[in-house]
């Protein structure tokens, strides 16, 4: 992503370039816009009868696409990748890229609710047409269903204590603000206090805009369309991310999920990175926020005969 309009560059492109093997009037699809880093870099290696297919669900992002006719971009999330790219007669496409991580525009942005730094509405919707907030989420789901949530996407070691004390407070006045839950997980902080508290934002913000679920989604369509040779590249910036794509182009899916893509799951990709390329230290130092970036790339081999 650029620095344009307060989006952040975008994170190792010269290693997202030569992962996809770009042909030069391929078509391409970078699921997350952003900033339009990714999609520009792409472009300047395509001819003229090359495309791109980009999808953003953010609406921040609509004002500042880039302006060049071999670019297509779906103001929609990933998950109607397939849907969209029948739409264009885009299918099969050459590449297809998925920069998981959150802009530096939201970030940035107070009032979306994403940074703990600000004290601001508790939001964190990535498609704020969706209509439960953060703050909704505090104030309507089970103590139960709340420890799950700390535990599983944001791994906070006390998440039944975290669960419990939200609960409570929240029965004396709904917590509606980021700087509310800062005070309320004050005491309950174990270890790294900036780490422990951008776990236990990580997990609302997965939970708000169902992340997981729609990575899953995501990456079994991104297989039914890349082609044969094709390559799927996809940088991710947390474990849970990362995990549910390396099994993914391993083959390591449950059979529920081998199913709907195809029966010989293990047969669908070839890895290019054995493990995941990470940032350089100079890039590091460039964009600290790159530090935490894991890029991997597979690339889909011919369906069985």
């Amino acid at each position: 992503m650029n620095t344009e309009k307060g989006h952040h560059e975008p994170v190792m492109v010269e290693e997202v370039l030569e992962g996809l093997n770009i042909r030069e009037n391929g078509v391409y699809v970078d699921a997350t816009y952003g900033g339009g880093g990714h999609t520009r870099a792409i472009l300047s290696k395509l001819g003229n009868g090359g495309r791109v297919i980009a999808f953003d669900q953010d609406e921040s992002v609509r004002e500042h696409v880039l302006q060049d006719q071999r670019l297509v971009f779906v103001p929609e999330s990933f998950i109607y990748l397939k849907q969209f790219l029948r739409y264009y007669h885009a299918v099969p496409v050459d590449g297809i890229l998925a920069d998981l991580g959150v802009s530096s525009f939201q970030l940035d942005t107070p009032e979306r609710g994403f940074s703990l730094r600000y004290d601001a509405p508790l939001d964190m919707r990535m498609d704020r047409r969706r209509e439960q907030t953060a703050a909704d989420l505090l104030q309507e789901v089970s103590e139960a269903e709340l420890h799950c949530i700390l535990e599983m996407y944001g791994e906070v070691r006390n998440a039944r204590t975290v669960a419990r004390v939200i609960v409570q407070a929240r029965g004396r006045k709904p917590i509606q603000t980021t700087g509310e839950l800062v005070q309320l997980l004050e005491p309950l902080v174990r270890g790294n206090r900036h780490q422990y508290l951008a776990r236990v934002f990580q997990a609302l913000r997965i939970a708000v805009n169902d992340e997981l679920h729609a990575l899953e989604s995501f990456l079994q369509q991104a297989a039914e369309v890349l082609r044969p040779g094709g390559r799927l590249v996809v940088i991710s910036f947390h474990s849970l991310e990362d995990r549910i794509v390396k099994q993914f182009m391993k083959g390591e899916l449950t059979r529920q999920a081998q199913a709907s893509v195809l029966t010989e799951r293990q047969t669908m990709f070839r890895l290019i990175t054995r493990k995941p390329l990470q940032p350089t230290p100079a890039e590091v130092e460039r964009n600290p926020r790159s530090s935490s970036a894991r890029l991997r790339v597979a690339e889909k081999l011919p369906l069985p005969s």
